[in-house]
């Protein structure tokens, strides 16, 4: 974690902290969690304590930046991949106001803000109606109870981004009703949709999803994913398909080599999926990987 990310969708990781409470389904098997056992380290739940850093790590993200202005290029930081920035705890204060300041001050990076706790963002926000260029703002919604809690918080600020992270995607997610129409401003191209700052509504601007990884990983419906997909393709909205996990669906005529388990698909047919690791499940949906991202001019004046 740190420079020059694993994860697919983002360029670097950025932690102010580790640790955290569950709070939610996708939260029951979480990686994050399991990371820091393996590190020794005893960070979840509310009575356990907090992992913070010092100077060096806090100064990375300013190297990141200036590498990015001096090649011009954005870069992006998933920040708190090992944490919620938005976890209400006294501890943890000081270290938001620190993070918010950095932001503020590496403006060539995008800082994805990804939290399951979005009730919390009025208290905790330093920024009204006009916010940094720079930050994204995005939930987890692994089911559609989540999608209908949290969605229609998360679109109440203006972040220049707003996302929405399926993953670990545990059942069928209608979203229509949040995405971008068709008719508004886009590239069309389906590798990207481009969103003007100001003037992106209050529509989800970009989608990720993907199935479970770890050894007590539940398997994800191919036909969720695929409607997810589908519903993006229809609005114009940048779709990013992640991983499978660890349950990837079984090619046709393809014998089976390990533990499987069955859903059935839209139409009714059943479809088997295979247990297998992260790496070897892959992320290729439909013959192809989607990752699609989000592209953004500036209004003048911003």
């Amino acid at each position: 974690m740190g420079r020059n990310s694993p994860i697919e969708w983002t360029h670097h990781t950025f932690n102010p902290w580790w640790g955290c409470t569950k709070i939610s389904p996708s939260c029951k098997y979480c990686y994050a969690e399991r990371w820091s056992k393996r590190t020794g380290s005893k960070l979840w739940g509310a009575t356990s304590g907090r992992r913070f850093f010092g100077e060096r790590h806090w100064h990375e993200p300013i190297v990141w930046n200036r590498l990015a202005e001096k090649h011009h290029k954005r870069r992006r930081v998933f920040c708190a991949s090992m944490a919620d920035v938005f976890e209400d705890r006294p501890d943890l204060i000081q270290w938001r106001r620190r993070l918010w300041q950095l932001i503020e001050n590496t403006p060539w990076l995008d800082w994805l803000l990804l939290t399951k706790r979005v009730e919390n963002l009025k208290e905790m926000i330093p920024w009204q109606s006009i916010w940094p260029h720079n930050v994204w703002l995005g939930t987890t919604v692994e089911n559609q109870k989540m999608a209908q809690k949290r969605i229609p918080i998360l679109l109440q600020y203006p972040a220049i981004v707003r996302f929405v992270s399926c993953e670990p995607l545990l059942g069928p997610v209608e979203l229509k009703q949040w995405l971008i129409h068709s008719d508004e401003k886009g590239t069309g191209n389906r590798t990207s949709a481009t969103i003007y700052a100001g003037t992106n509504g209050t529509r989800i601007n970009w989608v990720i999803a993907g199935g479970e990884s770890g050894h007590y990983a539940r398997p994800t419906n191919p036909s969720w994913v695929r409607d997810i997909r589908d519903q993006c393709m229809a609005s114009n909205t940048p779709f990013h398909f992640k991983q499978w996990g660890c349950w990837r669906p079984l090619e046709k005529g393809a014998k089976p080599i390990s533990k499987t388990t069955c859903f059935e698909d839209t139409n009714g047919k059943s479809v088997t999926l295979l247990r297998m690791g992260k790496k070897a499940a892959g992320r290729e949906l439909d013959g192809r990987t989607w990752s699609e991202m989000p592209i953004y001019e500036f209004d003048k004046g911003r």
